[in-house]
């Protein structure tokens, strides 16, 4: 039977299937229960994406953000219980009964609250996780993630370039090599049935179902997620058919982030079909590209060649990505 109300302090960072055993855990022993996420400024994950992910991760509990600049560890100040029960004792809404917790701290944090101390799996017998691992590399510890985590550490690889240059039958060739999720180019589907070329009003809802797309896919993702698209492409499009960028397009291009970019180039047969708009400027399409993520700084390679050696190149400079250690944290 469920009785009293119950806490747990912890990071999160990043939040991990053991912090999800945690909490339901103590879910399961008590009628309510608040999870204080505390975060220092000085972290690489923000502490208010880590208390937002632990909304979504356990919504049968209350989530409260702590951004308090307390010490780490007792050593650091004389009065670092003092600190931290009255940062704990200022951030809840109630009294609690019982603390959980799986590290040593657990037992003092509960006398300083006036509550019982409930240890779970201490040992890290049951779910051997820790973040500080995880934080060193989360794409090996993929398994490890939570599916509303994973999007936060995950690769993302774009494809860029001129009409007809084999980008969407490569994305797809690389998530199917790679056991990964790929994000079709959301303007096949906005502008199917439609006769003529996209006018300017066109390009909003399609850099925002871009995004959403892959927003969505990043969850479902194996380590990388590769991208047929992203908002800069729409933004070129826009420019070369209607002389002139919305300004919503434009700020979504300027804010995507991707770990690279593959750009194919225009060395190939050029295929008629409904939906290509620029069969005469497939070169200066290709300058505009590169053009514009050299502007932004984005790392990018651009793929030549027959299409055996496109992705073959593609292949390669996926591999070295995934090799290289995570930049977030």
């Amino acid at each position: 039977m469920k009785r009293g109300v119950g806490m747990l302090l912890g990071k999160f960072y990043p939040p991990h299937r053991g912090h999800v055993y945690l909490c339901e855990f103590a879910l399961a022993h008590v009628e309510r229960l608040h999870i204080v996420v505390g975060s220092l400024q000085r972290e690489t994950m923000p502490g208010a994406l880590r208390h937002h992910l632990m909304q979504q991760l356990v919504p049968g509990a209350s989530v409260h953000h702590l951004t308090d600049e307390n010490p780490q560890d007792p050593s650091e100040h004389p009065a670092f219980w003092d600190i931290w029960r009255e940062s704990l004792l200022r951030t809840l809404p109630e009294p609690v009964d019982f603390v959980f917790a799986s590290e040593p701290y657990g037992e003092r944090l509960a006398a300083e609250l006036g509550a019982r101390f409930i240890p779970v799996d201490p040992a890290r017998a049951i779910l051997p996780i820790r973040a500080t691992t995880i934080r060193e590399d989360p794409l090996a510890a993929w398994a490890d993630l939570p599916r509303a985590v994973r999007p936060h550490f995950v690769k993302r690889v774009c494809l860029m370039g001129p009409e007809s240059t084999g980008k969407t039958t490569l994305a797809a060739s690389l998530a199917r090599d790679l056991e990964t999720v790929w994000v079709p180019e959301y303007a096949r589907t906005y502008l199917a049935g439609r006769e003529g070329q996209p006018v300017l009003a066109d390009f909003a809802p399609i850099a925002r179902g871009q995004l959403a797309s892959e927003q969505s896919l990043a969850a479902d993702a194996n380590r990388v997620l590769i991208c047929d698209s992203d908002a800069l492409t729409t933004a070129l499009y826009a420019q070369a058919l209607c002389g002139e960028v919305p300004d919503e397009v434009q700020q979504l291009a300027d804010a995507g982030h991707y770990d690279l970019t593959l750009v194919t180039a225009p060395d190939v047969p050029y295929v008629p079909e409904p939906l290509r708009f620029l069969p005469q400027a497939r070169e200066a399409f290709f300058e505009r590209c590169t053009s514009a993520l050299e502007a932004r700084g984005r790392r990018y390679l651009v793929l030549s060649g027959g299409w055996a050696a496109r992705r073959r190149g593609a292949r390669a400079a996926v591999d070295a990505l995934l090799a290289r250690p995570s930049a977030r944290g």
